[in-house]
């Protein structure tokens, strides 16, 4: 990575836009940023940074507001930066969020961060991106290490390498993780932890299935498992909550076998004696049930002899029932004849009433007492005429359109011939209108052309007046600040001349302050002689050095006074000069005069452009009527001519219909009506003969239906059909007699078969059994079978339920042997990464045994330089002893020493003087920045920066070091040392000068 520009504007000290051209300072290879104390030369490096992370290096970055507080209220904080990296051109511009005054009103808002990232391609600047997170990870890519990692390895940081090169292991591992990726071994080893719990858990928690399954087995048996050693769980080194199982986890099968064994000889012994009782209670049950099915049988037998009795009572009742069911059933088959008749009769009264309404409706029509043929034929005769007047409707309808469409024609032409007529005159008036209008615009738009150069002239009167006015107000303000800088150095020189003449009368009474301090036998501090022959006397008053001290501030704040009224008069000077290139010495009252001439010009000139407006828009109109009148005309006539024709065309069609009409309605007024009353007359006609058929249907039907009944009644053996009326029962009586008749004709059969039974008449015979005996001997028998079916019960549940718990006490403890040894393996290796295992002998951690690794290479790569630096005297040593002051466990193996060749001895960093540490710190700087430049895969730094201390080093050290720097060039690498060391400004000709002053700090390139 290269730099090439970087402009700055309102950010750090920068009140103004800087711009630092790193081409020009890189072509010498080593430069110098130089700048009084707080000038801002850390603020150019954390100007690079900023642009290339979004933040500043170290502390400074927790502070909120980047933006200089010297910069105007509007003026926006940016950072431009123009770089290489790995051969791409790129420009990066950002903006820190910031809060800047409202648009309108008072207070402020906040502007969010912003960045644009481009790259130059094909001689043109292309746009990237201009998402934050997008140009932090694209940047980040690029150049392979992120802000810290950046900041240590291109910017050697102002006194913090000499605090590394001090720092105990804890603070140096803090620091290395940072810039090393450490972060996947912390996480070996914080998963190595979390396995270590895992499978502690995992071992205890079959261990504790275990010890739970041998608890409910003893819980069943009443028998305590073996409580013997602790089971072999590996416990963890760390307080981790592992759950331990109870006594030994291999003993637990061999006692659950033997418990089970015992319970199974309990078991049988209770089934033999289950099976002995069972067999009397069967014995007893057997003969109680044959007593009750005896008792049974006798009380069936009884029961049958008393209903025998009663039934003979209810054979009258039987016979009566079966006659009335036999003459209804005859009855049935002859009804449904009868009531036949009776709708027929009705139907024919009803048909025959019919029949001579209909006759009466067309006596008119035809002959009294007509037949059938004639009332049909004169029904057609009516019908084929109405059929042949309904074609003429549509000619009827066609007449009536006929006539509405030359009412409308008619109401047409007096709407149409009016507006023709209108149309006429306003043509004859509307050209000449048009042209009259056309002329008043162009005499308009000419008068109107000179608006423009009367707005120019207004602005241009305005703007010599506002420079007159501001001249006039100028130069009376100069009057007044140049009298200040007059009166400032009057009183600045006053102060100065007061403050040499303080010096000089305290120089000039010196002698006289020492005589004064003389006492005999004492030496003197001037010439060392213990005899005072004449000292000096002096009667003038002597000024203290507190005054002296008071009046050289009053001659700096004197002096202050007169730069600033210098500076003001200056600017007021600048600002006259540029008010008179304007307005000249000319009066204001001329150039008030001008302008309101010129505004004048500048009205009547806006008049006569909106009379013009006004005319164009009127002439507009005018032609627009024109054009819609003429079109108007046109369409009118052609209606008309279209209007005439078609009243021709619809008179000779109505005339022609009209006399089909009058022919075909005859006598009746219309045609409508004529078909209306011929419609009416074939349908009464129809209807009369309709109802003469259906009379004479009706009437044969009746005579049918009268002798089919009579046969059917005779053969049931009925008289008449008013007897099968009488015989005849409802559906609901005839059931409710039949299963009268069937519940006595079952109730007999059942009574039968009772009596006629072999067991219940053999039943009678016997004595009644004693069945309260028998069953008090089959309680007795069910009292002892329960007890002993409850002990057997027990006994085989035990057996079954210990079978069970076996099979999972087994599972538990073939699952916990497993799991025990992934335990013991994983406790070996945790502790072996946290450096808490006897097997680690160092007791470093995994990623600390990492980081010292890392810094052995740091030490190799400082000590090339160091060795350089200190004329071969020192060396740094990494040892993996632990300090006195570290206290974190396992953050061993990364201690520093210092080997001194002159003595042989090896010293504490902290022993070392300023000089000394300063190049041992900046060697270790460099050595750590080559490796992690070699971490960050070998990412080119074209430009390195060094923060300050070389005002510690010697005028030899310092050759020294500026030799390892300038070897640091080799490659076309450019070294930018950040210093206010005096003797370096006459070292090194290429500088970046920071300047600082009120107003802010300012940059200057010096090549």
């Amino acid at each position: 990575m290269r730099l090439h520009r970087l402009e700055v504007a309102a950010f750090g000290p920068f009140s103004g836009a800087e711009v630092v051209d790193f081409d020009a300072l890189s072509d010498a290879g080593l430069f110098l940023i130089q700048g009084r104390t707080g000038a801002g030369k850390t603020s150019i490096l954390d100007a690079v940074c900023f642009a290339l992370y979004g933040q500043v290096p170290g502390v400074r970055n927790a502070v909120k507001g980047l933006r200089s507080d010297h910069a105007p209220p509007g003026a926006g904080p940016r950072v431009v930066l123009e770089t290489t990296i790995r051969g791409r051109r790129m420009r990066v511009t950002r903006s820190p969020a910031w809060e800047r005054p409202k648009l309108r009103g008072s207070g402020t808002t906040t502007e969010h961060a912003k960045v644009v990232l481009e790259e130059f391609e094909h001689g043109a600047w292309v746009g990237l991106t201009t998402r934050l997170d997008d140009a932090g990870d694209l940047i980040l890519r690029m150049l392979g290490m992120n802000a810290v990692q950046f900041c240590q390895v291109a910017m050697l940081p102002q006194g913090e390498f000499a605090g590394f090169l001090r720092a105990g292991a804890d603070e140096r591992r803090k620091v290395l993780e940072r810039l090393f990726a450490a972060e996947v071994f912390a996480q070996v080893e914080k998963w190595l932890a979390e396995r270590r719990a895992v499978t502690g858990r995992e071992a205890a928690e079959p261990a504790a299935r275990a010890a739970s399954v041998a608890d409910r087995i003893a819980e069943i048996t009443g028998a305590a498992p073996p409580r013997g050693e602790r089971a072999a769980v590996p416990a963890p080194r760390r307080a981790e909550p592992v759950v331990e199982p109870f006594a030994e986890v291999e003993a637990l099968p061999a006692w659950a076998a033997e418990l089970a064994a015992g319970h199974e000889d309990v078991r049988v012994v209770g089934a033999e004696l289950l099976a002995g009782v069972a067999a009397t209670l069967r014995d007893a049950r057997e003969a109680l049930d044959g007593g009750r099915a005896l008792a049974d049988r006798r009380r069936r037998h009884a029961g049958a002899v008393a209903r025998r009795d009663a039934l003979a009572g209810h054979a009258e009742e039987k016979s009566r029932l079966a006659s009335r069911l036999d003459a209804a059933a005859r009855a049935d088959r002859v009804v449904p004849l009868v009531k036949d008749v009776q709708v027929r009769y009705a139907e024919a009264a009803r048909a025959r009433r019919w029949a001579d309404e209909t006759r009466a409706r067309v006596a008119a029509l035809v002959p009294p007492k007509a037949p059938e043929d004639v009332l049909a034929k004169s029904e057609r005769g009516r019908r084929d005429e109405v059929a042949a007047l309904e074609g003429r409707r549509g000619t009827a309808a066609r007449l009536g359109q006929i006539g509405r469409d030359r009412e409308g024609l008619a109401d047409e032409r007096k709407r149409l011939e009016p507006g023709e007529a209108r149309a006429g005159a306003a043509l004859a008036e509307l050209p000449g209108i048009v042209e009259a209008r056309r002329a008043e615009l162009e005499e308009a738009n000419l008068a109107a052309a000179g608006r423009r150069g009367a707005e120019s002239a207004v602005q241009e009167a305005e703007r010599r007046l506002a420079a007159a006015q501001r001249r006039d107000q100028v130069e009376q303000g100069l009057a007044e600040a140049e009298a200040a800088y007059r009166t400032a150095v009057d009183g600045a020189q006053d102060a100065r001349q007061r403050v040499l003449d303080l010096r000089q009368a305290r120089l000039d009474g010196m002698a006289a302050v020492l005589a004064g301090e003389l006492a005999d036998g004492e030496p003197c501090r001037v010439c060392g002689s213990t005899e005072h022959p004449s000292p000096v006397t002096s009667l003038a008053l002597i000024p203290t050095e507190e005054q002296v001290e008071a009046a050289q501030a009053d001659a700096d704040e004197a002096q202050d006074v007169r730069e600033h009224a210098g500076t003001r008069a200056g600017e007021l000077r600048t600002e006259r000069d540029k008010l008179m290139e304007i307005a000249g010495e000319t009066e204001a009252e001329v150039f008030a005069a001008e302008l309101t001439g010129a505004e004048q010009e500048l009205g009547t000139a806006k008049a006569r452009a909106a009379e013009a407006e006004r005319l164009e828009a009127v002439l507009h109109q005018h032609e627009q009527e024109l054009e819609r009148v003429r079109d108007e005309r046109d369409d009118m006539a052609r209606a008309l001519t279209e209007n005439r024709t078609q009243e021709k065309e619809l008179a000779a069609e109505e005339g022609r219909l009209a006399a089909e009409l009058d022919a075909a309605r005859g006598d009746d007024p219309t045609l409508e009506a004529r078909i209306a009353r011929l419609g009416g007359e074939a349908d009464a006609l129809g209807e009369a003969v309709e109802a003469l058929r259906a009379y004479e249907r009706a009437d044969g039907e009746l005579t049918a239906a009268r002798a089919r009944a009579k046969q059917d009644a005779e053969e049931q053996g009925f008289r008449t059909p008013e007897e099968v009326l009488e015989a005849a029962l409802p559906d609901e009586e005839q059931g409710g007699l039949r299963d009268r008749v069937r519940r006595l004709d079952d109730e007999e059969a059942e009574v039968r078969a009772l009596l006629n039974d072999p067991a219940l008449v053999a039943a009678a015979a016997e004595p009644a059994p004693a069945l309260a005996d028998l069953e008090a001997a089959v309680t007795a028998a069910e009292a002892v079978h329960t007890e002993a079916a409850s002990a057997a019960d027990r006994a085989r549940h035990r057996c079954a339920r210990l079978a069970e718990l076996r099979g999972e006490l087994d599972e538990a403890v073939r699952a916990w042997r497993p799991a025990a040894e992934r335990h013991e393996v994983a406790e070996r290796l945790a502790g072996l990464a946290s450096g808490k295992h006897a097997a680690n002998r160092h007791a470093m951690s995994l990623s600390a045994y990492v980081l010292a690794a890392r810094l052995e290479q740091v030490v190799a790569a400082a000590n090339e330089r160091l060795h350089r630096m200190s004329g071969g005297r020192y060396a740094l040593v990494h040892t993996t002893d632990k300090a006195a002051g570290d206290r974190t466990k396992g953050a061993g193996g990364l201690g520093l020493r210092v080997a001194d060749s002159w003595t042989g001895l090896e010293r504490d960093p902290v022993t070392l003087s300023g000089g000394e540490s300063f190049i041992t710190s900046l060697s270790l700087a460099l050595g750590l920045a080559d490796v992690v430049t070699a971490e960050a895969g070998g990412t080119e730094i074209g430009t390195l920066f060094v923060d300050e201390g070389f005002g510690t080093l010697d005028e030899e050290t310092l050759d020294e070091v500026m030799d390892v720097l300038d070897g640091l060039r080799d490659g076309g690498r450019a070294v930018g040392i950040v210093s206010h060391v005096a003797e370096l400004r006459a070292r090194i000709p290429a500088q970046l000068r920071i300047t600082k002053d009120r107003a802010g700090s300012t940059a200057e390139v010096i090549v």
